[in-house]
């Protein structure tokens, strides 16, 4: 377990599979339930200051194209994210009719759904970019509640280009204000890239323990 933990790291994955791989990832995430142990967020922002060239090091060499990042990153992002629609609008809900495994359940489900309803498509769409789980997980959602496939694009778009641009160039210039390497400071940036990820989904958590609370 630890192993896979650890392959999962932003900087093995970009130090293995370079730019291409980036890509990859990014329409994975999106596009397939496996998608949600992969580490979006993070990736980009490393990506970026990779792209800066400040973490030689770190990345074991690899110097990332921002121009590529910037254009690349999106299609992929919008593709994976039509294709989760499509799987999800194809094979309706019984796609997530399946016993709750260590990274997929139902709890996570139902949360996405929730997200859905309590912001409206656009909305939702957009912010769900920077949750995880939620981003790859209400792909499929919005094709399972019928949700028009022009008026998903057309969300999934702008979320996606300010989502891996917007990750991305914080990234990049960051990697360029700080003279020399900054690997000593990825593991910190990384940590707190995941806590602000997470932090609406606990947020969300606390809100729904006091409503719980308060009725009981």
């Amino acid at each position: 377990m630890s192993s896979l933990i650890n392959s999962l790291h932003p900087e093995t994955l970009i130090s293995s599979f370079g730019f291409i791989g980036i890509l990859a990832i990014l329409f994975i995430e999106t596009g397939l339930l496996v998608g949600v142990v992969l580490p979006g967020d993070s990736l980009l922002f490393i990506a970026g200051i990779g792209s800066s060239g400040a973490t030689q090091v770190a990345l074991g060499g690899v110097q990332l194209p921002l121009v590529g990042l910037l254009i690349g990153g999106p299609i992929c992002a919008i593709a994976g994210s039509q294709l989760g629609h499509f799987l999800g609008r194809k094979y309706g809900r019984s796609l997530f009719d399946r016993p709750d495994g260590r990274f997929f359940n139902q709890k996570k489900v139902a949360a996405t759904e929730k997200w859905l309803n309590k912001y409206g498509t656009g909305k939702a769409i957009i912010l769900a970019r920077f949750i995880p789980f939620v981003r790859t997980l209400i792909n499929p959602m919005c094709g399972i509640v019928n949700i028009p496939a022009k008026t998903f694009f057309f969300w999934n778009a702008i979320g996606a280009v300010i989502w891996v641009d917007g990750v991305v160039l914080i990234g990049y210039f960051l990697g360029e204000s700080v003279e020399g390497s900054i690997d000593k400071y990825l593991l910190p940036i990384v940590g707190l890239i995941i806590f602000v990820s997470v932090l609406p989904v606990l947020v969300e958590v606390i809100r729904e323990w006091r409503t719980k609370k308060d009725w009981s």
